[in-house]
């Protein structure tokens, strides 16, 4: 069991949580994540990647939205609650060397596993620009975190509530064609906008890496749900990533296999919320 330290929202439906996890704490690198199971009895398990650590706390911060049935129950715990089980840290780490110019590039929730990668990136001596975006200005997270490590910041929103009214790809593409260009790109986010972050490097042949999350139920590679086709291979996003080369990852079998869960995921969230209106009327 792992005890919530603290709690915050941080927009609409995205929390922010400190979890006492001693053991992972000292372990994480930046990449890396967890799989946790809210429910000890009948929960799903949920991959959930580790946005930083405090080693003297024994604590690691973990990002997530309000999505589904799991999420819903994670973001109704409080501090002093206990998550029922907890594994990690999972994956492979990010590779951190002094590349030179470094472009993150991060979309809604995938800010927060971005985070640390920058940081680490940065540490290592690298020039980092940061380009963050959301639907809107109220789903934008990380925005001092990320200024604070970054040496530029772009921020977009799809509707120009906050920063630039565009696509993360329209400012990407910008970046690439400066002299000199980047000597790498790292984008996390939605599978959509990773894919046409991809295809926006694509031309200036900018070695691109993704973070995949897909559906995990093990974490260790035997269930085989997190399988992915990059380039000639079939890969395992939770032993053999989650970081992978975009320019080589099919996406379109990615989103396929994610959309084909989504009509299931719906139906439990409801009844789970039914489930917690019953409840209420009852007190």
């Amino acid at each position: 069991m792992s005890k919530i330290l603290y709690k915050e929202q941080l927009s609409a439906d995205v929390y922010l949580m400190k979890l006492h996890a001693p053991l992972i704490a000292e372990e994480r690198q930046a990449g890396q994540f967890i799989i946790l199971q809210v429910d000890e009895d009948y929960g799903e398990r949920i991959p959930l990647t580790i946005a930083d650590a405090n080693i003297d706390e024994g604590s690691i911060t973990i990002i997530f939205q309000v999505v589904g049935k799991t999420t819903k129950q994670l973001s109704l715990l409080n501090v002093g609650d206990e998550i029922k089980a907890l594994v990690g840290p999972l994956g492979k780490p990010t590779h951190i060397e002094n590349f030179g110019t470094v472009v993150c590039v991060g979309g809604g929730i995938g800010v927060a596993p971005l985070h640390p990668i920058a940081q680490s990136l940065k540490k290592a001596g690298n020039k980092v620009i940061t380009i963050i975006g959301a639907r809107n200005k109220d789903l934008l997270i990380l925005e001092n975190e990320m200024k604070n490590i970054a040496d530029e910041l772009i921020i977009c929103t799809d509707d120009g509530s906050y920063g630039r009214k565009a696509l993360v790809t329209e400012p990407l593409k910008e970046v690439c064609e400066r002299e000199p260009k980047p000597n790498m790109v790292i984008a996390i986010g939605p599978p959509i906008m990773m894919k046409f972050c991809s295809e926006t490097t694509r031309p200036y042949g900018i070695f691109t890496q993704v973070s995949l999350n897909t559906i995990m139920v093990d974490g260790t590679g035997m269930c085989g749900g997190c399988r992915v086709n990059v380039g000639k291979d079939v890969k395992f996003v939770c032993v053999d990533g989650p970081e992978f080369d975009g320019h080589l990852v099919d996406f379109d079998n990615m989103i396929s296999r994610l959309n084909s869960y989504k009509q299931f995921e719906k139906e439990k969230h409801l009844c789970f919320l039914e489930k917690e209106i019953e409840a209420k009327e009852k007190k």
